[in-house]
């Protein structure tokens, strides 16, 4: 499940969707891009919760119809940029609330997360302010930035992760990937982390997508995500 970036306000769904997914198809991986429902309050209730409904939805549907899609129900994982990487690390650490489907049976959690450049905390400091306010509102809560600082969402159930990101990126600092894994490994969850010295947010230059692609496919290699039996 690839969800695109675009700091909540716009999806990149061709470079961090479509492209993304047919490389794995080309490695036999199947891969959906969703397109996930941007916060507007103008058709929203809660223009905050829209994103994780939909990725809770997303993963409820694949793992109900993983027969028919010819996966395994128990490796669906998602995948996230920058954005859509702080929505992929939402679904993997705020999976224990149901914000779809309030009594429904289905595992609402990923089994795997992949994090490229992702927002991950809504801190001050850390966070990317532009996707906080798209997301939360400019006026949001102490409480409420908390509740979506996901770095402090991690507990022993957090699915395991691979994370990548540039030291040199400006837009959103590589403290984001490395909070997040050290709180990965402070609760005994299997991640790994990867930070090259060089490139910008969203990679334009450095690395070059065979590079980044590649760790990302020797991780789930490593993690046994690649076996075929359904």
């Amino acid at each position: 499940m690839i969800c695109p970036g675009g700091g909540y306000g716009m999806l990149l769904t061709k470079r961090e969707g479509s492209d993304v997914a047919r490389a794995f198809n080309r490695l036999g991986v199947t891969a959906f891009v969703l397109k996930y429902r941007l916060p507007d309050a103008r058709i929203m209730d809660s223009p905050s919760l829209g994103p994780i409904q939909d990725a809770q939805q997303a993963i409820k549907t694949v793992r109900e119809r993983a027969k028919e899609f010819g996966v395994r129900p128990d490796r669906i994982g998602i995948m996230g940029f920058s954005a859509g990487g702080h929505l992929a690390s939402t679904a993997g650490t705020h999976f224990e609330t149901r914000y779809i489907d309030e009594t429904g049976k289905t595992s609402l959690r990923p089994d795997f997360m992949i994090l490229i450049n992702p927002v991950i905390s809504f801190n001050d400091s850390t966070g990317h302010i532009g996707s906080r306010d798209n997301l939360l509102g400019k006026n949001s809560s102490p409480e409420t930035i908390r509740l979506f600082s996901n770095e402090l969402r991690v507990t022993w159930a957090t699915p395991p992760a691979f994370l990548v990101h540039s030291g040199a990126d400006i837009v959103v600092p590589a403290s984001n990937s490395i909070g997040f894994y050290n709180a990965l490994k402070k609760n005994g969850v299997d991640g790994a982390l990867h930070i090259y010295s060089k490139g910008e947010h969203g990679f334009l230059s450095y690395p070059p997508f065979d590079i980044w692609f590649r760790d990302v496919v020797e991780w789930m290699r490593v993690e046994g995500l690649f076996t075929n039996k359904k």
